[in-house]
């Protein structure tokens, strides 16, 4: 079971949702993972929403003109997904086990993204089966870009992978690392307790 499964029960899409509209109608921008990731690739290109939950980051992109594709385990927050943005691709997979060409999509994404702390999330000891995964569905050149916690204060569990780790599992599946950064505003990365990635195929 993941860690995610663990702390939610496989019950929260409709309370994450709300969250975050509570948060878009307080005037707070939730839409910086889709900015980072639009100054990555231009419009038309294909993107993978690894852990895609409600759909908040997917549904942007493809407002944005990208070509995406949503997967999720939590069946919660695909139905909340599904019913925001019926015309999208959702997915319901283990990113761990991923194949697209098991539901007829083609591997050959520009950029995979994994936001909301997707890795410190998975089910233990499937972090580095995850990012091979992910990184066989991109194009050569492709981008996977992942935003994580580090520390206490920026998980809803403890840390379970530190950024050595990720990056040796990145190495393994064949991509090399291109930047990393604080925020997804793209802020310099100072060592604090969260970090944005960027690895190339």
């Amino acid at each position: 079971m993941s860690r995610w499964a663990e702390l939610t029960d496989g019950t929260s899409g409709e309370e994450y949702a709300a969250r975050f509209a509570a948060l878009a109608d307080s005037g707070m921008d939730t839409h910086g993972e889709a900015r980072f990731c639009a100054a990555l690739v231009p419009a038309g290109a294909r993107v993978l929403d690894a852990g895609c939950g409600t759909g908040r980051v997917m549904i942007r992109l493809a407002a944005l003109g990208y070509d995406c594709v949503g997967v999720d385990l939590d069946e919660s927050m695909l139905a909340v997904a599904r019913r925001e943005a019926p015309g999208l691709c959702w997915v319901r997979a283990d990113l761990a086990e991923f194949d697209p060409a098991a539901v007829d999509i083609a591997a050959d994404f520009d950029l995979v993204v994994a936001a909301g702390n997707i890795f410190p999330l998975l089910a233990a000891g499937t972090e580095a089966a995850a990012v091979s995964h992910l990184a066989a569905t991109l194009r050569p050149g492709g981008l996977l870009v992942a935003g994580f916690g580090l520390d206490e204060a920026h998980l809803p569990v403890p840390p379970s992978i530190t950024l050595p780790e990720y990056d040796a599992h990145c190495a393994a599946a064949g991509l090399t690392p291109v930047d990393r950064f604080a925020t997804w505003d793209a802020d310099p990365y100072d060592g604090g307790g969260y970090a944005v990635s960027v690895h190339r195929r």
